[in-house]
């Protein structure tokens, strides 16, 4: 058997896009590092297992198992069956906040907790195969039935039996969101996925959404576990993650290129998530080390 694939960040993948929805199937790389991205991830596993490590919290599934989790909090799967096939999609807070969720699941997500389900069948292999096809068809009017579809099949695991493993921060007493909530959140998300790379600032974030920023810093904080700032910083994180494994990355403009005012703010804030400086990051992911750290939060 040959060798197996390393998965690695890239300018394309997940971490660069921080705001994008993109759907996945293939069989699970193994991961080198912990990463980490400013989506909510569905996982679908379609045939064999995979085995994830989050926050020193194991979590195996198997054929038939389909989780989601908040991909914020620094994650690695470190095992993968040869026969493996997964399939799912990484989804900005901007869509995630506009499904129907059973109340309590948003902020326990956000928060730290993993839903599992296994109430999955065979209509999902096909479904989510051909969403995938649909995604990468070129074809808008494809691409958004794909994601429709996606996001009514998500919405369904409330009608069905799922578990919420608990663990990290405060998963176990999160708020609880109502819809208005949510609907704010999302137009807030919206708003900071087209200038997270510029200087904005709460009175920003919340003049595009209609509402006082207090109001705006306490419901997000509620729903997400997470500070305007925190989010905004996580976003730019993740490009930055990207943008540090390119070849003639320099810190210093990674740090400017994704949205931090200096440098020293920027090194501040990689220590957070990371636990190490992003040139300790670049230097680890390129000879396979390992990271340290937990999630971004209050």
């Amino acid at each position: 058997m040959g060798e197996r694939a390393i998965y690695q960040p890239g300018a394309s993948s997940v971490e660069g896009l921080p705001t994008a929805l993109q759907m996945f199937h293939n069989h699970p790389p193994i991961m080198a590092m912990p990463h980490w991205h400013a989506q909510v991830e569905v996982n679908y596993i379609m045939r064999g297992s995979v085995h994830y490590r989050m926050n020193e919290h194991d979590i195996r599934l198997n054929a038939g198992d389909m989780c989601l989790f908040w991909g914020g909090q620094p994650h690695q799967m470190t095992e993968s069956s040869d026969d493996a096939i997964y399939a799912g999609a990484h989804l900005p807070l901007v869509h995630f906040f506009r499904m129907r969720l059973p109340e309590n699941v948003p902020s326990q997500l956000m928060q730290g907790a993993i839903l599992v389900t296994s109430a999955t069948d065979g209509a999902d292999n096909e479904n989510f195969a051909r969403w995938y096809r649909y995604a990468r068809s070129g074809d808008p009017a494809k691409a958004e039935h794909a994601v429709n579809e996606l996001l009514l099949r998500i919405e369904r695991v409330g009608f069905d039996p799922y578990q919420m493993v608990a663990h990290g921060r405060n998963a176990a007493s999160a708020e609880v969101s109502n819809q208005q909530s949510s609907r704010l959140v999302a137009r807030i998300c919206d708003f900071i996925a087209g200038n997270f790379l510029h200087d904005i600032g709460s009175i920003d974030i919340a003049a595009s959404a209609g509402v006082h920023p207090k109001y705006a810093m306490n419901v997000f904080k509620k729903s997400t576990g997470m500070t305007l700032n925190n989010y905004v910083s996580l976003l730019r994180l993740s490009y930055a993650q990207a943008m540090l494994l390119r070849e003639e990355a320099n810190v210093l403009q990674v740090a400017m290129d994704s949205g931090f005012g200096s440098l020293s703010a920027f090194n501040k804030s990689f220590r957070n998530i990371a636990g190490m400086s992003p040139s300790d990051f670049r230097r680890d992911m390129r000879s396979g080390g390992q990271l340290t750290s937990g999630i971004i939060g209050a």
